[in-house]
């Protein structure tokens, strides 16, 4: 007789394998999560939506729609796929089988290289300043949400606040009219006097500011003259930014475990909410002007031809699926070992991707009613960023029927795209605590979470001061740009070039199974070679075309640039501190520091045991040997 084999589940190194957890006594337990240690995702479900939340923000909805509509409409989408399968799935897929296979935040997942870790402090870091001004900009539409609870919008009209540019519409200044046979030149009033009639071209419009714009700058941000002028705290902005906070903590306090319930919420309403205004928007008149120029026959398709529309491309596909911010490795680490990282990769890129096309008919359909009422042409009533959301689409908002209703349902779906990409963001930093201090993680998450929350909204108060935005807008031109640029480099060349493209390949393969070498041609093609080409060129583009920060028509002092430079050195400086720690550390020559520091640690592979299988049975137990590295090692 022979010997009794062990059920096909309960083998360990194979793909579906079963780990059998056991207490401090070692009794068994019921096996809940594969990693009783760091945890991981309730389900598959909370992880894909948790990464759709992250990938899909504020950019989606007011930056990609009016890229689209400069650089050429639906022409736009054809460098927009290009970048996308050359350069942001590539990477995004890279990341999410990085932080899974090793079940490792972003500083710590570093053992894979040594030499590197710095670039995921610079990570961490860059994480943290956005953060601090991206909860900001989600206070901003908060206090807009509570403005719109209200019978007659408060922007819809030049109101007590207004001054004398305040208008609803444009006013007419000069403009040629003829008389008497003879063309001449005068001003409106002497032409209504006398019933004549401008001739068309020749009109010149006083220079006025509608009421959406004078609100944003005179009531919600009661902005101030420049950087210099800081004046006072914003109470009711500081308030919305305390409440964002606290939303943000509340959905954390349990780290994955509660943010992964959240998010079934917060990813996706937004989407209803989107399919609402389109589905408003398309029965208004002139809304198909506004289709028209967004993605349709206004398409100009010899935009093609130029580089500028190439770039913009490739930044928006880049920012937009939040790769090399450390959130994706974050999230990804909570993975069990076997997760098809693969399809969750294609999945969110795509949906992402798919998101802001539909985000750009529900905005281009109203902006086209707003052009349409107020007898304007689409193209001046189109903008992106802050002038989009908290100037232009409230005022196209305000021209409907039952505007606070509209109003609510737009600021509420800008609340949650931005508390989605801010739960990630801040589980970004819980995760990089809990890989230098696991056991005081464990005890104290929730604690050390609200701490976290508590701080960050301490730094971001100069955000809501009366010179806030221009805080906002400086922290984003340097820190949101540069440098994670230069870590996505630096990432894809140290994985691909030193560790090794091919033995990277075979650590994916332990996770999601074998492939062909056909299946592997497309990415070896994008990680050897198109990525890192595209990263750089990317990199040396915005260099080259770098200009100092403007907000409107405000310049920013000397000393401003300064702070800004000063804050996107500190977030890249720890890249060469780290690795001239590290060879300073290591035995032997320089050279042969320097090789010793381009192999893996001793204790990198796979965090379970049964999963390292005979390629990492050799390595030394992390949890034994557990060296990860702070920022205060190098300082001290």
């Amino acid at each position: 007789m022979g010997m009794l084999s062990l059920p096909s589940f309960l083998s360990c190194g194979r793909k579906k394998d079963f780990c059998l957890a056991t207490d401090k006594d070692g009794n068994a337990v019921p096996p809940t999560d594969e990693n009783l240690e760091r945890g991981n995702w309730s389900n598959k479900t909370d992880y894909l939506l948790s990464m759709v939340g992250y990938a899909v923000g504020l950019g989606n909805v007011w930056r990609f729609p009016y890229l689209t509509y400069q650089n050429g409409g639906g022409a736009f989408l054809i460098p927009y796929t290009f970048m996308l399968a050359l350069a942001g799935l590539p990477l995004f897929f890279m990341e999410c089988s990085l932080g899974q296979f090793a079940s490792l935040g972003p500083v710590s997942i570093w053992k894979i290289l040594p030499l590197f870790e710095g670039v995921g402090i610079t990570m961490v870091i860059i994480s943290i300043f956005v953060t601090i001004y991206y909860n900001v900009i989600i206070a901003y539409a908060l206090y807009y949400l509570f403005a719109s609870f209200q019978k007659v919008l408060p922007w819809s009209d030049c109101f007590s606040w207004a001054d004398e540019l305040c208008s609803k519409t444009r006013i007419v200044n000069d403009c040629n009219t003829t008389l008497h046979g003879e063309i001449i030149h005068a001003n409106y009033t002497f032409v209504t006097s006398n019933n004549l009639t401008c001739i068309n071209g020749t009109i010149n419009y006083k220079p006025v500011q509608f009421p959406t714009e004078q609100y944003w700058n005179k009531v919600a941000l009661q902005r101030s003259s420049g950087l210099d002028e800081t004046g006072n705290i914003v109470w009711y902005l500081a308030l919305c930014l305390l409440l964002a906070w606290i939303i943000v903590g509340a959905a954390l306090f349990k780290g994955i475990k509660s943010s992964g319930k959240v998010v079934y919420f917060t990813a996706l309403f937004p989407y209803v909410i989107l399919f609402i205004l389109l589905v408003r928007g398309a029965t208004l008149e002139g809304s198909l002007d506004g289709i028209e120029y967004y993605i349709g026959r206004q398409s100009n398709i010899t935009k093609l031809m130029e580089a500028e529309v190439w770039k913009d491309a490739a930044t928006q596909i880049f920012y937009s699926l939040s790769v090399a911010w450390g959130g994706l490795v974050a999230l990804s680490s909570y993975n069990k070992f076997h997760n098809n990282c693969y399809m969750d990769a294609i999945i969110v890129c795509v949906t992402n991707c798919a998101t802001s096309v539909f985000a750009g008919f529900a905005i281009f359909s109203i902006l086209g009613h707003m052009a349409f009422v107020s007898e304007r042409p689409v193209s001046e009533v189109v903008d992106s960023g802050f002038d989009l959301a908290f100037v232009a689409y409230p005022e196209a908002l305000s021209k409907l029927p039952v505007s606070p209703l509209w109003s609510c349902l737009f600021f509420f779906m800008l609340v949650l795209l931005g508390l989605d990409s801010q739960f990630a963001s801040v589980e970004t930093i819980t995760t990089t605590i809990q890989d230098i201090y696991p056991k005081a993680m464990k005890k104290l998450r929730t604690p050390i979470t609200m701490g976290v929350c508590i701080l960050l909204f301490f730094l971001g108060l100069v955000c809501v001061t009366q010179a806030g935005i221009y805080w906002v807008n400086l922290i984003d031109h340097y820190c949101a740009g540069w440098g994670i640029l230069i870590s996505a480099v630096l990432e894809i060349v140290g994985i691909v070039y030193i560790y090794g493209g091919n033995r990277f390949i075979k650590d994916i393969e332990m996770m999601i199974g074998k492939k062909s070498r056909l299946f592997w041609l497309w990415w070896r093609m994008c990680w050897f070679f198109l990525t890192p080409v595209l990263l750089m060129a990317i990199l040396i583009w915005s260099l080259m075309t770098f200009s100092p920060p403007t907000y409107g028509s405000v310049t920013y002092p000397k000393w401003g640039d300064a702070v800004g430079w000063c804050m996107i050195i500190f977030c890249v400086i720890w890249i060469p501190i780290a690795a001239i720690m590290k060879i300073s550390k290591a035995e032997g020559s320089l050279c042969q520091r320097i090789m010793s520091c381009c192999q893996p640690a001793p204790n990198w592979g796979p965090y379970l045991e049964c999963h390292r299988g005979e390629r990492y049975r050799h390595i030394v137990d992390s949890k034994k040997d557990h060296e990860i590295p702070t920022v205060c090692a190098f300082v001290v």
